[in-house]
């Protein structure tokens, strides 16, 4: 299997590998076994020749199979809060201080406050002040000596 981001967008078959187009190569075992992975980023999946410079297109046995657009890391952000909140089982707002505290580390860990107004973003989903998410984050250094 190879990635390729560089690579022009072969003419192969013109539908996405989509569950919405059952003409698409949904059943391959590449696209069975990165779609979680997909799912989980907020990725979007593509049939190989739809994919533009900057998506990742998937190879197997030498044949191009599927193309995986990468979301904006906003967009990111917003993804893996939806995804927080749906593990939670509720609205990321409604949970305690402690679980905000270890949402906010869970969030520091993936990267979540790199991303321009990331503070702001965590802040409004977990329904506190973004003076708060700082101090979570203050917090935390302070507890690991940093």
């Amino acid at each position: 299997m190879t990635a390729s981001a560089d690579r022009p967008p072969a003419a192969v078959d013109s539908s996405p590998a989509t569950v919405d187009n059952p003409s698409a190569t949904v059943d391959h075992p590449l696209v069975s076994a990165v779609k979680p992975l997909v799912d989980a980023m907020g990725a979007e999946l593509l049939g190989p020749e739809q994919a533009q410079p900057d998506d990742v297109v998937l190879a197997w046995e030498g044949r191009d199979v599927i193309a995986v657009r990468l979301p904006q890391l906003s967009d990111s952000l917003d993804h893996i809060l939806a995804a927080m909140e749906r593990r939670h089982g509720m609205p990321l707002a409604d949970l305690d201080r402690k679980a905000k505290q270890s949402v906010v580390r869970t969030l520091e860990a993936r990267g979540a406050f790199s991303v321009r107004h990331g503070v702001e973003t965590v802040a409004g989903a977990l329904g506190v002040s973004r003076f708060t998410v700082y101090n979570y984050l203050n917090r935390e250094h302070t507890a690991k000596g940093e």
